[in-house]
């Protein structure tokens, strides 16, 4: 597999995370299950598989500088810096062009930088045997088989078997939706046909820039504009000059709605995104009454709450199922079936112009 790469897009901020989350210190640069930032465990799972050498950071300038120095042994070319973000669409588009560069018959593993993975080996196994798929010219990605009909997560129905791929079952991807209401969430959980859409996507680089200009001509070209530039002295001014001008748009809208030989891997590799407070007590074991302590924690009469504290004790009395994040300038307080609306929070503290709090 000496022409399989993995690609991290690491340029969010995790707002539903907030206020531990935030611009200057991003959801993928905490510390939030063990001692290693989610950042520090999406590098570590991908050995032996990929060698450091054959892993690539996309993300922007001051993310870098926070998460260079928690990966010493990643060489500093491998992070290709974005000069704003402008979703994961042209990111991953930008990632594509600096390993065809390198490497013209690459095959790129685009991955996330802030997921949790609880099974690493069946992780790894699952990404070998989609480098046999994508060799084939298929597009890939990797499926999560749904345990609860979620909403909150976009959807693939798979349709007839192509075959076994290293004791894994690949399927013809039919259709990609998006996040749906509960009624078409528990139809689709019932037929047993759907899995949940990881957004991570392994595919050869040739093939996904032939998806780009098939797809999005005008943002094919801005992306052959750069890459003519690459490794040349005008590259950084044709890269400042150029991405200001492209569209914002993910990778799902912008490739896999409309990609043609798409093939999915349904698999359970106990897939979190993260994607709220309340993620973190599904996956880390909590205490006798279900409580996750990730400071010190005095509980009295409490279950099923999630606690961090970046400096002092938190007491409960009598909580039920409730999120309590404390840091320097701001305290979150809110029942657990509603942390999704941490976001809105976020949202009203922008029109408020409180930017010292993002």
């Amino acid at each position: 597999m000496s022409n399989y790469y993995a690609a991290i897009l690491a340029g969010g901020v995790g707002t539903r995370l907030w206020p531990l989350s935030r611009q200057a210190r991003p959801k993928q640069a905490l510390q939030l299950i063990g001692d290693r930032t989610m950042f520090q465990h999406a590098i570590e799972r991908l050995a032996p598989l990929f060698p450091r050498d054959h892993v690539v950071i996309v993300t922007g300038r001051k993310h870098a500088e926070l998460l260079q120095p928690q990966t010493p042994d990643l060489p500093d070319e491998n992070f290709i810096l974005e000069p704003m973000g402008r979703d994961s669409g042209p990111a991953v588009g930008l990632g594509a062009i600096h390993l065809h560069r390198r490497d013209p018959e690459a095959v790129m593993a685009m991955l996330t930088a802030d997921h949790f993975i609880a099974y690493v080996e069946r992780f790894r196994a699952v990404l070998a045997a989609a480098e046999k798929v994508a060799q084939t010219g298929r597009i890939v990605t990797l499926g999560i088989k749904p345990d609860f009909p979620s909403t909150g997560y976009g959807y693939v129905r798979q349709g007839e078997s192509l075959g076994q791929f290293d004791g894994f079952e690949v399927f013809h991807a039919e259709q990609f939706t998006e996040k749906p209401d509960l009624a078409t969430a528990q139809a689709f959980f019932e037929s047993g046909r759907y899995s949940w859409n990881s957004g991570m996507f392994i595919w050869r680089v040739d093939r996904l820039l032939a998806e780009f200009e098939r797809q999005r001509p005008s943002l094919h070209r801005q992306l052959m504009t750069i890459a003519d530039a690459l490794g040349t002295p005008d590259g950084a001014r044709v890269l400042a000059e150029v991405w200001p001008q492209i569209e914002k748009i993910s990778v799902d809208y912008a490739i896999m709605e409309g990609a043609r030989d798409v093939a999915v891997i349904p698999v359970d590799i106990g897939w979190s995104d993260v994607g709220s407070w309340a993620s973190l007590l599904d996956i880390i074991p909590g205490d006798e009454q279900g409580n996750v302590a990730l400071s010190e924690h005095l509980a009295i009469d409490t279950h099923r709450t999630l606690v961090r504290s970046e400096k002092r004790l938190v007491v409960t009395i009598g909580l039920e199922d409730m999120i309590v994040v404390d840091t320097d300038d701001a305290l979150l307080i809110c029942p657990k079936d509603r942390a999704q609306d941490v976001k809105a929070v976020v949202d009203r503290l922008k029109q408020g112009e409180r930017s010292e709090l993002l």
